[in-house]
């Protein structure tokens, strides 16, 4: 029997492949796929930045702070002492009253000094001959201020007086008092010589413990002796030491003829003497 392929039921048909269903991934994974596509771009960028770094030429560095060198701890020049002290200087105008003979007609006569606010509550310190026989003392600041002032002290034997005003000016300065000096120190001197108001002048010690004669008085022995120039009217002024602090008070120049000018030659009680306290240390003690 000859069969003939075709004429009967052939095989079952192959069944057709499965369809693929597409579907939205959910919130969580979402997530995943950002994160991981985000740590892909920064490994991309590193990449990039290191590869540019690895040029000839050095990349740019931020400037960094640099450290500001301190003060300077060296001497004052003398406008640095001027400018430090001078707002604790005050001129000293004193009034008094004289007569050449009995019975003659008092006149007034006033003379100009020099002092230096020498603590706290405004006390000044001046040349006790500034306001010998005064009846009337007035003081002006270095602001202009005015104030009438009382005699709290006088030494005659040291030519130190010591000042209280009336009236404070709206700021107050007190100098800083102390500091011995050297033989060859330099030194300054702010006063009101002559009438001219707020002058400075500056010089060198000349010699220590130098011993002054006077006219009416004992003699004054332990003075500072200094070449700054100092005339009539920068007595009670101060004298101060490159470091801005008051190492004495003005109180007489030399000279051998009846000028009464300045030749070179000062004296000025050291501020410790002037104190009652020594040489002083810098600091401003009380009065």
């Amino acid at each position: 029997m000859i069969t003939v392929q075709g004429d009967g039921p052939g095989p079952p048909p192959e069944p057709d492949p499965p369809q693929r269903r597409w579907t939205t991934p959910g919130p969580a994974v979402r997530r995943k796929l950002l994160v991981g596509a985000l740590a892909v771009w920064a490994v991309v960028i590193t990449g990039l930045v290191v590869f540019r770094g690895s040029g000839d030429d050095p990349a740019p560095t931020a400037a960094q702070p640099k450290a500001s060198p301190s003060a300077s701890d060296g001497p004052l020049t003398v406008a640095e002492t001027y400018q430090t002290v001078l707002p604790s200087v005050v001129r000293i105008t004193s009034t008094g009253k004289t007569g050449t003979a009995a019975g003659a007609k008092s006149m007034a006569e006033s003379s100009t000094g020099t002092g230096v606010i020498a603590n706290a509550d405004g006390t000044i310190l001046t040349a006790a001959h500034v306001i010998d026989g005064a009846v009337a003392i007035k003081i002006t600041y270095a602001d202009g201020t005015t104030s009438a002032a009382q005699v709290a002290s006088a030494d005659d034997a040291q030519d130190i007086a010591t000042l209280t005003p009336a009236k404070l000016p709206e700021t107050l300065v007190p100098a800083t008092l102390g500091g011995g000096l050297q033989v060859g120190d330099d030194v300054v001197a702010i006063g009101n010589p002559l009438g001219l108001t707020a002058s400075t002048t500056s010089g060198v010690v000349s010699g220590l413990d130098r011993t002054m004669t006077r006219e009416k008085g004992a003699d004054i022995a332990g003075l500072i002796q200094f070449d700054a120039a100092v005339n009539p009217g920068s007595s009670g002024g101060p004298l101060i030491n490159d470091r801005g602090q008051v190492a004495g008070i003005v109180v007489a120049l030399a000279n051998p003829t009846d000028a009464g000018t300045f030749i070179g030659i000062g004296f000025a009680v050291p501020i410790g003497a002037a104190l009652g306290a020594g040489q002083g240390d810098g600091q401003t003690p009380p009065l």
